[in-house]
């Protein structure tokens, strides 16, 4: 016969018992490319490219997926067709990264502020800087103009493809 005590011990560990079952989500850190690393739009390699990279990653797939660009990430996000769930994006903080060879300063792209319209170019021509602050953002702007934003304040018209090499017919 089960005591009152067995009963309750029961009901004390069922929640710890059902968490056994469920798989530990794996901690999605970002990294820098490998040196051969390409672009999974257009298959551009990353390191020929200067200003910001972006990287993306998959509900289910803990592989990066790259952008060699900002507005790239932001096309493909702001889609109304895109089905895929993502995980997690990052973006590099230009006001600490080498905007000619941009390496490390990772952040998370939905924490991270914009330029957009600046005369600053990247791999598929006018491209959306990324800044880990508003201040950041701020004075990158004013140097070399466009306007700060936060993520959620980019919208699809911001995130045009056509200047890039993609769509360059002189190749």
């Amino acid at each position: 016969m089960l005591t009152r005590r067995h009963w309750l011990t029961s009901f004390a560990l069922m929640p710890l018992l059902a968490a056994c079952g469920e798989a530990a989500k794996p901690q999605i850190v970002a990294h820098d490319p490998d040196s051969g690393a390409l672009c999974d739009l257009d298959g551009m390699q990353l390191s020929d490219y200067t200003g910001p990279k972006a990287q993306l990653y998959f509900e289910g797939d803990t592989q990066a997926h790259w952008c060699c660009d900002t507005v790239e990430m932001f096309a493909l996000l702001l889609k109304p067709e895109q089905v895929r769930r993502i995980s997690a994006a990052f973006v590099q903080d230009m006001a600490q990264a080498d905007w000619n060879q941009p390496r490390g300063h990772w952040i998370a792209a939905k924490t991270g502020f914009y330029v957009v319209g600046s005369r600053r170019q990247g791999s598929m021509g006018p491209t959306i800087a990324s800044f880990g602050t508003l201040r950041g953002a701020q004075d990158f702007a004013a140097q070399w103009g466009g306007r700060a934003l936060e993520f959620s304040a980019v919208t699809p018209s911001m995130a045009d493809l056509s200047g890039g090499a993609l769509h360059d017919s002189h190749m």
